[in-house]
């Protein structure tokens, strides 16, 4: 993993106001090249012009260091920003907002190769410990249901897809998703994540019950985060070398990929709203090549209308929406 993937950052002080509109700022940004195409919106839901809304919980490197990684979230308009960990000695990371809203779910560093999983009231700040010693676990993300948690676990040979219930009881892998980064499909079904498991990395979908594994994408350099939409009919995801990445979007079967982020600002890590309108990422627009540039964005999910809503001297990374 670089050091891009752990690099992160949050908001001490309150968050400047957003810019309203960062897209004249983009048109400059480096042309296509090569088979890759402007997003073409067709198929996708372009309908919705409303206001963006919800949470965007992310990681937050407020002291410019790995190791001190904090877990942020702020209004989908760029008000509220709060820190909600607040032990300055660990890292946290991979923060996710579960579907009611009330709270999140994320990781912490407890000792060399052990990260434990928590959950923590977004209201009150109570935190739970979920997992105990079970390894090097990350990626937490609740079922829409609320009922279960889809996690990464880390061997020294593998990563592989793993399912507890709510309350961490009932630890288990999920044979055969051998991979990183799950994501719950809307209705519950499926679980997307990220896999070497054939010739370079790709996104694979698959039951929770390790059934029906199937891969869904085929794009050149797939880091790992990804995202679904609302109604079920399309992903998100990002691509490309070391600084050079962007995000994509593509039909929940894969057909249909096209670059929806502006180029030229190493943008990763997409998530989309609770509307489908949305969708939020990492990108280092106005600070690009500075390690700690890079800011949480939103965009239309037509790839216009892009919006910078945070506003830092350290790096907001891993952005997950919620309600």
């Amino acid at each position: 993993m670089t050091a891009l993937t752990f690099l992160s950052a949050c908001n001490l002080p309150a968050a400047s106001p957003p810019a309203p509109d960062l897209f004249a700022t983009l048109a400059a940004a480096t042309p296509l090249t090569g088979d890759s195409q402007p997003f073409q919106p067709t198929p996708y839901p372009t309908s919705l012009t409303g206001e963006p809304t919800g949470k965007i919980a992310f990681t937050c490197q407020v002291f410019k260091v790995t190791a001190n990684n904090q877990i942020c979230i702020i209004n989908a308009d760029g008000t509220g920003f709060r820190r909600l960990t607040t032990d300055n000695t660990k890292q946290h990371y991979y923060p996710s907002v579960a579907p009611d809203g009330r709270s999140v779910v994320y990781a912490a560093f407890r000792e060399p190769n052990i990260y434990e999983i928590y959950e923590i009231e977004i209201d009150t700040g109570s935190v739970k410990q979920l997992t105990d010693h079970l390894g090097n676990v990350n990626g937490p993300e609740i079922s829409p249901d609320g009922s279960l948690i889809a996690f990464k676990l880390s061997t020294p040979t593998s990563n592989q897809i793993w399912l507890m219930n709510r309350d961490g009881s009932d630890q288990r892998p999920i044979p055969n998703a051998f991979g990183w980064d799950p994501t719950w499909s809307p209705d519950g079904q499926f679980i997307l994540f990220a896999s070497d498991i054939q010739a370079g990395v790709q996104l694979f979908r698959i039951k929770p019950d390790g059934s029906e594994l199937l891969m869904v994408s085929d794009l050149p350099a797939i880091r790992g985060r990804s995202d679904w939409s609302p109604d079920g009919t399309f992903i998100v995801t990002y691509s490309g070398q070391a600084w050079q990445r962007d995000v994509y979007i593509q039909n929940a079967d894969g057909s249909n990929a096209r670059m929806l982020s502006p180029t030229g600002g190493n943008s990763q890590g997409p998530s989309i709203s609770p509307d489908g309108g949305w969708v939020a990422f990492t990108s280092y627009f106005d600070n690009y090549g500075d390690d700690h540039g890079c800011e949480i964005y939103i965009m239309r999910v037509d790839g216009s209308d892009v919006r910078r809503i945070t506003n830092n001297d350290y790096c907001d990374y891993q952005p997950r929406w919620g309600p």
